[in-house]
């Protein structure tokens, strides 16, 4: 007890020592949005009002916010996660004391970091919660460490900590009353950040996303039934050879902010913006993303990564390189992808000619809605072959996605080879002299009605521009005009083929697919489509007669309600095919059923196509 004592003495002297040295620096000079260091200044500016747009966020009380988050993770994992009681400490359901048992934590907003590393095996034995974007306190790392530890027994736990001022001070008062109490604890202070000078005021560079890695390296080393002191060295090495960079579009706004934070405008990003919003190396109008993936690489590059005592760059041509490129909170797949292209077109083209075997992409490291990424490489060229192993070695911490691995040695990517399109077999002249048409004079009729159909189309071109610029896009009557022009054009080069009924409609979806792009294009090239196949068909025996033709066309505008999803009502084209099949099956006028029905949806309040 009276170590403890001594121990929570010393603790407070650090803090005070921590607040003075803070409160003897002097402010900072103010960093504009656009990139301009502006000078110091006490004069007072006119201040202006500003309309505060509080931030739409998914929660209840903000105060309630990480305990309910701790409940909700849970229920995802029943069986893996638990909480211990008191504290805001994720643990996982098996523990044992014959390995080392691997704690982190730090503020919450980071997800899936800290929780979603925890598992049975291969990351993290529990995570520590702090409030939102602050350390967690003393007395709850001390309880983890308690959790997962025996006095004067087992094997200990390490703590792998992010290189911040508080969880520092706070993780490392704990791992001293720990061992104060026999129990086996180190720590590991990661600080991978390529943003920040090393010499940065007292702490140095911050702990970002290459803090994952570091995870990764513990828990699997530790799966192994190394000593604390051998996984502890095995955290270290990642954690000098890993080196991050990120850069944000808009910055964090936390839950239960009054406001949205501004710190960005619609033109400004910053790069090197910390993970809680802390400034970075320059903000700057948006770049390309290939831009910004050059900007990154040459700064993580230039960082370096500490040898022997020496600074050397991070990676050297020619290396064997492992890739996590991780989300912020705010940007879509998509641009994560795009990202990564950019950043791999860098590292294995040009001068440098690496080649990444191992790339990891997704949200590893958040910062809340941060609409950003950022990049973290390392080299694996002269690393130990157990480093590299622990990689990918196996872990059931759910927030790990296991590297696809690429061996250079096995020779270029089978996914940098496209498969070969199969080409459409070559349309030849179909024999037709067993499917007999009993039409008469079927191809002087075909001509004239398509001639004629096709004419009233382009000549009310513009009122059908009309009336779809008042209930659609507008383009309806420009693209019936230019299909019916294609038409036309082929059936007077005889590319559309009217001496029978299967080649004809072929044909005609053929003429519709190249001219008609929209819905309504690839509408009526499915129910042509859909009559010739259904007319190829047909019985010898029987033939083609106006009664086929009719089932045809059922068959078609059938087509056009499956593959589209709308049926009669929905206001659609199918409010006009539907009544003329109906008609025209009873023997009646199938083009005066087809006009009453589209008729009918002046009536209709609502389209639901």
């Amino acid at each position: 007890m009276k170590m403890n004592a001594v121990i929570n003495f010393i603790y407070l002297f650090l803090i005070a020592h921590q607040t003075a040295a803070f409160s003897s620096i002097k402010p900072p000079i103010a960093f504009h949005k656009n990139s301009a260091l502006l000078a110091e200044s006490t004069e007072t500016e006119t201040e202006t009002e500003i309309e505060m747009v509080a931030p739409k966020k998914i929660i209840n009380d903000p105060s309630d916010a990480v305990s309910e988050f701790i409940s909700g993770l849970l229920y995802q994992y029943p069986n893996t996660m638990t909480k211990l009681q008191n504290h805001n400490v994720i643990l996982s359901t098996t523990i044992t004391h014959d390995k080392v048992n691997i704690l982190s934590g730090g503020g919450s907003g980071h997800e899936p970091s800290h929780a979603g590393w925890v598992g049975s095996k291969g990351m993290l034995t529990g995570a520590i919660l702090g409030g939102i974007f602050a350390s967690p306190s003393v007395a709850s790392i001390v309880a983890a460490i308690r959790a997962v530890t025996q006095v004067n027994a087992g094997k200990g736990c390490l703590l792998i900590v992010k290189n911040y001022t508080g969880d520092r001070l706070n993780f490392g008062m704990a791992c001293e009353i720990a061992n104060s109490e026999g129990r086996k604890c180190q720590m590991v202070v990661v600080a991978d950040d390529s943003a920040l000078e090393r010499t940065n005021g007292i702490t140095g560079a911050r702990g970002v996303a290459g803090t994952v890695l570091v995870h990764k390296i513990a828990g699997a080393a530790a799966e192994k039934g190394l000593e604390l002191e051998e996984v502890a060295a095995a955290a270290g090495d990642m954690a000098n050879r890993v080196k991050s960079l990120g850069v944000a579009l808009d910055s964090v706004t936390i839950p239960g902010a009054s406001s949205v934070n501004d710190r960005l405008d619609e033109k400004t990003i910053e790069i090197g913006l910390g993970i809680h919003g802390e400034a970075g190396i320059q903000q700057s109008t948006l770049k390309t993303a290939d831009e910004l993936a050059s900007i990154i690489v040459k700064t993580i590059l230039d960082y370096g990564r500490d040898e022997d005592g020496k600074i050397v760059p991070t990676y050297k041509a020619g290396d064997d390189l492992a890739l996590m490129v991780n989300n912020l909170g705010g940007i879509s797949n998509f641009e994560m992808s795009i990202l990564v292209r950019g950043v791999m077109k860098i590292l294995e083209g040009g001068s440098e000619k690496c080649s990444v075997s191992r790339v990891y992409v997704g949200a590893f490291m958040t910062s809340f809605d941060m609409k950003g990424a950022s990049v973290s490489i390392v080299s694996l060229t002269d690393a130990p072959d157990a480093l590299i192993g622990y990689l990918d070695d196996e872990t059931d911490a759910p927030a790990w996605a296991k590297a696809d691995i690429y061996k250079k040695s096995d020779g270029p990517r089978l996914s940098a080879s496209e498969v070969p399109e199969v080409e459409a077999p070559k349309k030849e002249a179909a024999d037709l002299s067993s499917v007999q048409v009993s039409i008469d004079d079927f191809e002087s009729k075909v001509s004239k009605g398509v001639k004629a159909a096709c004419d009233s189309l382009i000549e009310n071109e513009p009122l059908l521009t009309k009336y779809d610029t008042i209930v659609g896009d507008g383009d309806c009557g420009i693209t019936m005009m230019r299909g019916s022009q294609e038409i036309i054009s082929r059936l007077q080069s005889g590319k559309l083929v009217t001496s029978h009924p299967v080649p004809f409609f072929d044909t005609l979806a053929d003429a519709i697919s190249a001219s008609m792009g929209g819905t309504s294009g690839i509408l009526l090239e499915i129910m042509f489509r859909k009559m010739s196949t259904f007319l190829n068909a047909s019985d010898s025996a029987t033939g083609i007669d106006g009664k086929k033709m009719v089932e045809a066309f059922f068959e078609g505008v059938n087509a056009v309600s499956f593959y589209g999803g709308a049926t009669v009502g929905s206001r659609t084209m199918l409010d006009a095919l539907f009544p003329a099949v109906d008609a025209m099956t009873k023997g009646e006028d199938g083009a005066k059923a087809a006009v009453d029905g589209a008729q009918s949806t002046a009536g209709m309040g609502t389209a639901s196509a």
